[in-house]
């Protein structure tokens, strides 16, 4: 949980969330720009920033 709460964080700050599904172990960020149904600069922009919890 502490991954996903830091991410969720990073989230709120940006203004851009992904979507988040837990197992054991594990979790798994889904990140895309909904209004276009793609990736844009701003979701790498996320996924670097959750790379670094």
């Amino acid at each position: 949980m502490v991954f996903t709460n830091a991410a969720g964080t990073i989230c709120e700050e940006q203004g851009h969330h992904a979507d988040f599904e837990l197992g054991w172990g594990r979790v798994k960020a889904k990140i895309w720009t909904h209004k276009i149904d793609g990736l844009t600069e701003s979701d790498f922009v996320l996924a670097a920033k959750f790379d670094r919890i």
